[in-house]
């Protein structure tokens, strides 16, 4: 009833099942929402590349306000574009069975705008000022206050940024973490 040809072939859905949280039938599905993104060209080839213009029609990438920064980090290009199995990656990590150490990696990587392995002072406000959205821009008392706050609950070794494990802290104690790191197929 209803069957459809699947592009990829047996031993590459077991692939990706292999190396995913998913199973056949979710990895189609998320096959068939990557394709609603372009059918002209998903259509009949499954190695298409979508820009990043694209991929952030996505709904949930669409409000969100790192939408960019999640399509660069999770591009295997590293700007933004993404094939398939990048889309597929991106998914899996906002998977609710994926672990949540592996979820924070990825937040944080997020959030290092600037890509020195660590959040500093410039990350945190860029992550402060697209928290609170264009309308409602902190003055620079604030957004220092908040970002001192911050850092000295969180900066074990006070040397200014955090660290991935003193990252890894704060999502250990936050409760609403892995339900904003989740989008579901």
């Amino acid at each position: 009833m209803g069957q459809t040809k699947s592009q990829f072939t047996d031993e590459e859905l077991q692939d990706y099942e292999d190396l995913t949280f998913f199973s056949k039938k979710e990895i189609l599905l998320a096959h068939k929402k990557f394709k609603s993104l372009a059918p002209e060209k998903v259509g009949h080839n499954k190695n298409a590349k979508l820009s990043m213009s694209k991929i952030l029609q996505y709904p949930e990438l669409r409000v969100n306000p790192f939408g960019d920064r999640i399509c660069k980090v999770f591009s295997s290009s590293e700007d933004g574009d993404m094939t398939f199995e990048d889309f597929l990656d991106m998914m899996n990590v906002f998977s609710d069975a994926c672990p949540k150490k592996l979820k924070a990696e990825y937040a944080f990587r997020i959030w290092d705008f600037d890509g020195d392995d660590m959040l500093g002072v410039s990350d945190l406000k860029q992550v402060i000022e697209r928290l609170c959205g264009p309308e409602n821009k902190l003055d620079d008392c604030d957004m220092k206050e908040i970002i001192h706050c911050i850092l000295a609950e969180a900066d074990f070794d006070d040397d200014g940024a955090l660290s991935f494990p003193e990252f890894e802290h704060v999502t250990d104690k936050s409760r609403d973490f892995l339900n904003s790191f989740r989008i579901r197929l």
